[in-house]
């Protein structure tokens, strides 16, 4: 990084000029870019966005009001109530207005790709449900050096998000991957094919109505979002039942796969001890272990051939309910315990190297985030021009990050 300390010392030494965002970035409305059909198909050419972590909504085939987004002309997609916001360098159509389309006011004096990254390091949270950007969002004050120094921290920073994203690809490649090949093992020849409950002691779901909630309760009361790659998800949103009220819902979970059946289909999670209790939106499968491994069949559950069968049975017209009658039924193919044991094995070592954020290429991914926000901070921290801190000290300037 000689070449920007050098950049700084000979174009800024003594500090750089502070301006807020809304004095460098214009913005518009989205309304003429708003998709008329949400009809959307992949076989269509144009992406509807959303600034939040969707992103990509779905593909229109819609022609007209589509906003031209280019690499040598891109746009920020900010969502005005959220605070989140995109990159975009390709031709688009949007959701809805909730958001505002950001671009510099002069190339010259700003680099937009540089107020991207100076935006990620706000550290701001809306606290109600109104419009951001023009009240609030855009009075916040931010760095900008001159030009040359705008540039050279974008190449830097820009180095860092390259690889992320080399990355990514190929986790994404790595996880089709991993599906194809999972998929194609439970296609094993001389299997037997028997249903669900053949191999499970008994498959039940959790309390139909609402239990006594305790902000001191022991136990937390989950429901199908809490299973989550393969595990248990507590969070602040969790709430909990004490001893008494555990006692009267409880259910046997010794050897237990759950599943998500209401609302959210197909989330799977493997019990391991926490002490839970369960909703209706959670199915049990107490399996029998000398008639079926159970990573066998936590990995069988997720199979393309298990998800189209668990929605080929769905009923209900706003919410979506798996019925147990029908989990039940469910064929399952069936190969002897030694087999069951050899393709859970591989499946599980490679299922770690897609999704373990421990080790793999999740993990490095992780690495290489956490490298660019040290160094996207660190490039990213001037301080102003003796002038302007002292207009500042005055309560001239009263903007900050």
């Amino acid at each position: 990084m000689n070449k920007l300390e050098d950049l700084i010392q000979e174009l800024c030494p003594n500090g750089v000029e502070f301006v807020t965002l809304g004095s460098v970035l214009q913005y518009e409305q989205p309304t003429k870019y708003i998709v008329k059909d949400t009809n959307y198909s992949d076989e269509y050419e144009t992406p509807v966005l959303t600034a939040g972590q969707t992103f990509i909504l779905g593909y229109t085939n819609e022609t007209d009001g589509i906003y031209s987004a280019t690499k040598e002309n891109p746009v920020i997609i900010f969502d005005d109530f959220t605070t989140t916001f995109k990159w975009v360098d390709f031709n688009f159509k949007v959701k809805s207005s909730a958001m505002k389309l950001l671009t510099s006011k002069d190339n010259n004096i700003a680099n937009i790709r540089y107020l991207y990254h100076v935006m990620s390091t706000i550290q701001y949270i809306p606290v109600d449900h109104s419009r951001q950007w023009i009240g609030t969002y855009s009075q916040f004050s931010i760095p900008l050096p001159p030009m040359p120094v705008q540039e050279e921290i974008v190449r830097i920073l820009d180095s860092f998000t390259e690889l992320t994203a080399e990355l990514t690809a190929e986790l994404t490649a790595r996880k089709k991957q991993y599906e194809y090949y999972r998929d194609e093992l439970y296609n094993t020849q001389n299997s037997e094919l028997q249903k669900l409950s053949y191999v499970c002691k008994k498959i039940g779901d959790g309390l139909h109505g609402t239990p006594n909630y305790s902000t001191n309760g022991n136990y937390y009361f989950i429901n199908g979002n809490n299973l989550c790659n393969g595990q248990i998800v507590i969070n602040e949103t969790t709430k909990k039942i004490n001893s008494d009220e555990y006692n009267k819902i409880k259910v046997d979970l010794n050897e237990t796969i759950f599943i998500s059946i209401n609302g959210t289909i197909g989330n799977i999670a493997i019990y391991s001890n926490e002490k839970i209790a369960l909703g209706k939106s959670v199915a049990y499968l107490n399996i029998n272990n000398q008639l079926v491994d159970k990573l066998y069949l936590y990995y069988y559950m997720q199979t393309t051939k298990a998800k189209q069968y668990f929605f080929s049975h769905l009923t209900g017209s706003t919410i979506k309910n798996l019925g147990l009658k029908a989990l039940r039924e469910m064929p399952i193919l069936l190969p002897r315990m030694e087999i069951q044991k050899e393709i859970a094995s591989l499946i599980h070592h490679f299922d770690k190297l897609c999704n373990d954020i421990s080790e793999g290429l999740p993990a490095e991914i992780e690495a290489r985030k956490k490298q660019y926000e040290y160094y996207r901070d660190k490039l990213l921290t001037f301080k102003r021009l003796r002038a302007e801190a002292e207009g500042l000290c005055e309560g001239k300037d009263r903007n900050a990050v």
